[in-house]
């Protein structure tokens, strides 16, 4: 039984390319799983746009999410705050008017503004 090259991987990986394509060359073996490596390198070529393509929609769609939860998130955040805030409460309405008092300035027994000479 005659035994079996086992210079490729050697080769391809530590050597030249030069000494590779020569041992190729020489050797039926090491030309079989060249040939066998070149048809698989050129169906990762083939399936590689569609690989990309396919993770480049993955991370629009996970940028839109994202975008999407912030709004939410924003949304709820400020619609709450806006919600509990007792400042809101404490503002006029239609028809409602502040005397001189109310609003904390010094007034005489008629409701006038006092005046100090």
């Amino acid at each position: 039984m005659k035994n079996k090259c086992s210079k490729f991987e050697e080769l391809f990986v530590s050597s030249n390319t030069e000494e590779l394509e020569r041992h190729i060359q020489e050797c039926e073996e090491c030309r079989a799983e060249k040939e066998s490596q070149d048809k698989v390198s050129s169906l990762l070529g083939e399936v590689q746009m569609y690989y990309y393509a396919k993770r480049k929609k993955r991370t629009a769609q996970l940028r839109a999410a994202c975008a999407v939860m912030f709004l939410v998130f924003s949304l709820a955040s400020v619609t709450g705050w806006a919600l509990n805030d007792d400042d809101l409460l404490d503002t006029l309405k239609y028809g409602d008017s502040l005397s001189a008092e109310e609003l904390g300035f010094p007034v005489d027994s008629y409701g006038l503004l006092m005046v100090d000479e």
